[in-house]
């Protein structure tokens, strides 16, 4: 693709969703790093969290994060750049240890895998001895290494039946571990790890943990009546990382694939995603003959610090790359390889 088709794919998708000055100095980073990217033998993984301009240009897979790291992990390529978060470059790593794999930002953080360590996880292990446990793929590579194995938000459930017990420890996500209790009829706590074993009494099938994502959380159920007020025929779609009182007052809950395949097929007259708001905008822009209730504001600061600049530099200097210890490694594959082995 030239440098002019690539400005008339970005003015064609996003003209209206941002300024048409903007699409201009966007397109030409965009062919910079197309440049870069075929010098480095690279391939670019785009998160739906990411900003229109860099969703609708760079990137060889867009999608959720473990479906890229899953792609990447297919190619031939030697480099993985991650437009994404840290923990997402690491799950790509753990899947690619022989690729070099580069973030482009400095911190790449998210709330909710910093809500857990590795330690608090063996401290829930050893208050429940024997219990197994599920940690959702939004968390780093050494508290992944301490789980039996993963799950995504559009998988949880199956993961969590698929082990056939009574008893589950869920982590670390607050309001996903409740909507997926409430799937499968289970009874969930969420203990402290500090007052000994006296939690083992109480009756539980579902042990949780009180990790949320900053942007999920802010939602709540007054917004969707607010908007069901004025477009009484909207469709609600929410992210299971909502609160399970959102979930339950939306029309829809499902991943972010599962709801850009909502959004694809539906034909309600009107939609409102509640979610990161890039992935709003990139959803509208893919689907320009929808109409989409523009409530959201909410933005991700983490994944707002990658940019197409930092992208382009993270090729040109080689920096930020991703390194996960060979012995976390190899345990946090294991996990990732049974949740994929279930689907």
């Amino acid at each position: 693709m030239t440098q002019a088709e690539t400005f008339k794919k970005l003015e064609k998708m996003l003209t209206g969703i941002i300024p048409d000055i903007e699409i201009k100095y966007k397109a030409e980073l965009a062919w910079e790093i197309e440049q870069l990217k075929r010098e480095k033998n690279a391939v670019i993984l785009g998160h739906n969290y990411m900003e229109p301009a860099l969703f609708h240009s760079i990137p060889d897979y867009a999608g959720d994060s473990l479906e890229l790291s899953r792609k990447a992990a297919q190619t031939g390529k030697d480099i993985i750049v991650f437009c994404g978060v840290r923990f997402m470059a690491e799950t790509a790593k753990i899947l690619s240890p022989e690729k070099t794999v580069l973030l482009p930002a400095k911190e790449g953080g998210c709330s909710l895998a910093a809500s857990i360590t590795a330690e608090d996880v063996r401290a829930l292990k050893a208050k429940f001895p024997g219990v197994p446990v599920v940690t959702y793929i939004n968390t780093y590579a050494d508290v992944k290494a301490e789980c039996d194995l993963c799950c995504t938000s559009g998988n949880a459930a199956a993961v969590v039946e698929s082990l056939g017990g009574d008893t589950v420890i869920f982590l670390p996500d607050e309001y996903l571990a409740s909507n997926v209790a409430r799937e499968t009829g289970k009874h969930i706590i969420f203990p402290s790890i500090s007052n000994g074993n006296d939690s083992t009494a109480i009756d539980y099938q579902m042990i949780g943990w009180r990790g949320r994502c900053e942007v999920h959380e802010k939602y709540s159920v007054a917004d969707i009546k607010n908007v069901r007020a004025q477009y009484p025929d909207v469709v609600v779609l929410a992210h299971p990382e909502c609160s399970p009182e959102v979930t339950q007052a939306a029309d829809f809950a499902g991943s972010t694939s599962a709801m850009i395949k909502y959004v694809e097929d539906t034909e309600a007259p009107r939609y409102l995603l509640l979610t990161e708001c890039s992935m709003a905008d990139n959803i509208a822009a893919a689907n320009p003959e929808k109409e989409m209730v523009r409530m959201c504001s909410v933005r991700c600061p983490h994944m707002n610090e990658i940019t197409l600049e930092d992208t382009r530099d993270a090729l040109q200097l080689m920096q930020y790359e991703i390194t996960v210890p060979e012995d976390i490694q190899l345990r946090a594959a294991r996990s990732v390889e049974k949740m994929l082995a279930i689907g």
